[in-house]
């Protein structure tokens, strides 16, 4: 059941999804405490720590039900024109149609935090939430949202990285589940940090646009697609993870770059 934890490239993946699951799930903290912050001071940290919770277990059913129909890889029709081929599956439509909206979302959520940065949350703020019932179901409304990116995340890591689909499963929940705990004991650290380096937010935005874009060429690939006579292959993993590695350690040199130099008045 675990002899996945024997291939390097599982735990390149599982390290490099957790990082991303923690950075991207700054705005889901953000918004939970702005829910929670309208109940009595006594109810605060409970709701907050019940709705990292139900996060955690809502991703890993959203995760058991996706990863269910990434699995159907039977064909259900066939497209064959003069310039298009493919074998449609339930597999390569949720790959397609998750791809699209990765590259859709990561696009606008970049543009929003640019343009428009507080817009999210001076919207939350303005609803009323006088119960903890109530809080916790606005919380749980909002963390669907934010996994809808996290689960699309974890199959673009983790998609063919093993015969057995079982083991990205796997991966994908020990991701899940430790990123929930770090930002449930990190929170304020983790916040603290974004917001002295936005840039980091970004650049896992950024990543998720090629992630998005594996998952189409995936998609393609799966479903044995060719156009004008041309097929598509798949991405190795291994660029991607070479990507965010080295977008990584440039970050990390120009933030050790920032601190040296001296500060304007």
């Amino acid at each position: 059941m675990f002899e996945i934890f024997a291939s390097a490239n599982a735990w390149v993946a599982l390290l490099t999804l957790t990082f991303l699951e923690i950075v991207l799930g700054i705005d889901n903290i953000v918004f939970i405490s702005i829910a929670a912050n309208k109940l009595p001071k006594e109810q605060q940290k409970k709701a907050t720590n019940w709705g990292l919770v139900m996060a955690m277990v809502q991703r890993t059913i959203l995760l058991f039900l996706v990863s269910f129909l990434v699995g159907l890889s039977k064909p259900l029709f066939e497209i064959n024109s003069s310039w298009i081929s493919a074998q449609i599956s339930w597999q390569s439509i949720i790959l397609l149609v998750g791809g699209l909206f990765l590259l859709y979302k990561s696009t606008t959520e970049i543009h929003e935090k640019l343009e428009l940065p507080n817009h999210d949350a001076d919207e939350l703020k303005g609803k009323k939430i006088k119960t903890l019932s109530s809080a916790l179901v606005q919380i749980l409304l909002i963390d669907f949202i934010f996994s809808i990116d996290s689960i699309l995340t974890a199959i673009g890591m983790t998609n063919g990285i093993s015969d057995n689909p079982n083991d990205a499963l796997i991966l994908m929940i020990i991701a899940v589940v430790v990123s929930i705990v770090v930002m449930m004991v990190f929170a304020n650290a983790i916040r603290d940090f974004i917001n002295k380096h936005p840039s980091m937010q970004l650049l896992a935005l950024s990543f998720l646009i090629l992630i998005g874009f594996m998952l189409v060429t995936e998609a393609a690939h799966l479903s044995n697609a060719s156009f004008f006579g041309q097929s598509i292959g798949a991405i190795p993993k291994g660029y991607l993870y070479f990507a965010i590695a080295f977008s990584l350690l440039v970050e990390f040199l120009n933030m050790r770059l920032r601190k040296r130099l001296p500060k304007k008045d």
